[in-house]
């Protein structure tokens, strides 16, 4: 490493050095033996201090902190040699307490006595202050300031901003002798003692540690890094790093964070520019345009609490959601229905077939003189007979009314399926609105308690971060009611969850428990027996395999005869299309 060179520079500067002036004194000695027999003795002493010093430096630990330890004890006998690792302790000295302090790198240059001494004194204050702090006095954050200010630089406007500072500057420490080796991790705490001689200092540091700790969060301490390449870094090159990964993590979260423009707006940037460069700052700025821009063509508009969507807006949504699945659907080949029927009314198609009694007659009357002509051969008058007849073929369809149910709990937003059932919904509405305009589809939300939803408030919708439950039974009843209004139809309920129920109404009460409650099940599935009675399906769709999930569900379907499906969230809008159109689809003769 960079400190072990430094080291082995001065150590050979000291040897040689050393060995000079033991040579240097043995030739004076030999001279001055003629004039006066008292330098015999001063030529065996500055031998036997030469051989010592020779001794020591060739018994020096093999790890720099031991180095470090032996060489303050030294007695160099050459200045220069001294002068060089006084130079290193004093660099290693700096690049410490910048981990903490990044303003003493001006401050601080070759550090006397005086200048531990100060730093000492800065420290037992800036301690006090923050003890003060936690006992709820007055911790006097300005004097500080006006006193030390200078070791901090001026981006610390307030005690929070400088607890704040220290706080970074302290997790990227810690972060950074997690990313190293146990070997690496050792090496360094031991030069850091070994260049802490002053025990003045060392308690202060200790006592400062301490009250960083208690203001510290626990993703702090998570974080970590980890580093790979030839090229060495300083402890200040690597805490300057360890800063803009940081800076970096959190600007991520304030990214994910957002969920409305007032927040988007709070992102800092300049900050952006700063980390992600003038491209990012321009894509930010167009971010910022796209309200206007949405605005100006009439998917939003304004209102008291800022912008919702216009009914155009959400269409809009609808369709690109719908061709985004069908798109999907193309490309992996879902979506070919076999013919299961034939025969009965319905829209007529354009192909035909040979006349069969109790076909409506829907004459194709060209297909019907060709066969009288390839029957007959030319001539006039052309005699058309009953086996010449085809009629075009008819494409049964049911009208539908469905209720979807999406499942509003924590769980469906932590694994990402919220947001696919949204997207389901908006573009199961687009298909029925452009397709099957005679269907209905109506929403509700079901988490702690369930509720009607509009399809408007799809976009917008957000998951029940204050309350917990999966509230079936109660969804299961509001769907029941719904449907009663839509007699003479097909009626299914599509419920959409990642997790068996955990909550049901009982005299008015909700009640909820994890592990569900046996009692909870049995209501649940006392709903899905009324729902069975009205003639009303239950399709569901699994984003979870749970033990107790399956047997709920195995229980429903034995109730209900409805299917049951198990889909990840990036495929669960090809599962429950291509079973809408399914249902929706036969081929008569």
């Amino acid at each position: 490493t960079g400190i072990q060179h430094r080291l082995d520079e001065a150590n050979a500067s000291g040897e040689s050095r050393d060995q000079q002036s033991g040579d240097e004194a043995g030739d004076s000695s030999a001279e001055a033996s003629s004039a006066s027999s008292d330098q015999d003795g001063l030529r065996d002493l500055l031998n036997s201090i030469a051989e010592k010093r020779q001794q020591q430096l060739d018994n020096l630990p093999d790890d720099p902190a031991g180095q470090i330890r032996e060489l303050q004890q030294y007695d160099f006998m050459d200045q220069q040699a001294r002068q060089k690792f006084q130079e290193l302790v004093d660099q290693l000295q700096q690049q410490m307490l910048n981990q903490t302090f990044q303003g003493m790198q001006q401050s601080l240059g070759e550090m006397s006595p005086e200048q531990i001494a100060e730093t000492r004194q800065m420290m037992s204050e800036l301690n006090d202050m923050l003890e003060a702090r936690s006992r709820g006095e007055d911790p006097g954050f300005e004097q500080f300031m006006h006193k030390w200010g200078h070791y901090f630089g001026n981006d610390i406007r307030s005690l929070e901003d400088l607890i704040e500072h220290m706080r970074q500057q302290t997790a990227a420490m810690q972060q950074l002798m997690d990313s190293m080796s146990a070997e690496q991790r050792g090496e360094l705490q031991g030069i850091m003692q070994a260049i802490m001689q002053d025990p003045g200092l060392q308690q202060e540091m200790a006592r400062m540690q301490q009250n960083l700790q208690q203001m510290m969060r626990p993703e702090d301490w998570r974080r970590s890094y980890d580093f790979s390449g030839d090229e060495s870094l300083s402890l200040q090159q690597a805490m300057r790093m360890l800063d803009r990964m940081n800076e970096l993590d959190e600007l991520e979260k304030e990214f994910k964070d957002v969920r409305d423009w007032s927040d988007f707006a709070e992102i800092d940037q300049d900050n952006v520019q700063e980390l992600l460069g003038e491209d990012a700052r321009e894509q930010m700025d167009q971010l910022g345009q796209l309200a206007q821009v949405l605005e100006d063509a009439g998917y939003i508009k304004k209102n008291r609490r800022g912008f919702e969507l216009t009914p155009q807006g959400v269409r809009k949504i609808g369709e690109k959601a719908l061709t985004d699945i069908f798109a999907q659907l193309k490309r992996d080949r879902i979506g070919s229905h076999e013919i299961n029927r034939m025969g009965g009314a319905g829209e007529r198609t354009d192909t035909s077939k040979p006349y069969e009694f109790g076909d409506p007659f829907l004459l194709d009357l060209e297909s019907t003189v060709m066969n009288a002509v390839q029957r007959e051969g030319r001539g006039t008058p052309l005699k058309i007979a009953p086996a010449d007849f085809e009629v075009y073929r008819t494409e049964y369809s049911t009208r539908s009314s469905t209720v979807l149910m999406i499942d509003m709990s924590r769980s469906m937003f932590y694994s990402d399926s919220f947001t696919s059932a949204k997207r389901i919904a908006l573009a199961l509405d687009s298909l029925i609105r452009s397709k099957y305009p005679r269907d209905t589809l109506e929403l509700v939300g079901f988490s702690y308690i369930a509720e009607p939803l509009k399809q408007a408030d799809l976009p917008t919708l957000t998951w029940n971060e204050y309350q917990y439950g999966t509230n079936m039974q109660h969804g299961f009843q509001i769907a029941r009611q719904m449907l009663a209004r839509h007699k003479g139809s097909n009626r299914q309920i599509i419920i959409i969850t990642d997790g068996e129920p955990t909550a049901h109404i009982e005299n008015g009460q909700v009640y909820f428990n994890w592990p569900p409650m046996p009692r909870t099940f049995q209501e649940t599935l006392r709903e899905v027996v009324r729902c069975t009675r009205d003639g009303i399906k239950i399709n569901t769709f699994m984003l979870e395999r749970t033990p107790m999930m399956i047997e709920f569900v195995n229980d429903l379907m034995r109730i209900n005869g409805g299917r049951v499906f198990y889909a990840t969230p990036d495929r669960l809008g090809e599962y429950i299309l291509v079973d809408y159109v399914a249902n929706k689809r036969r081929w008569v003769s």
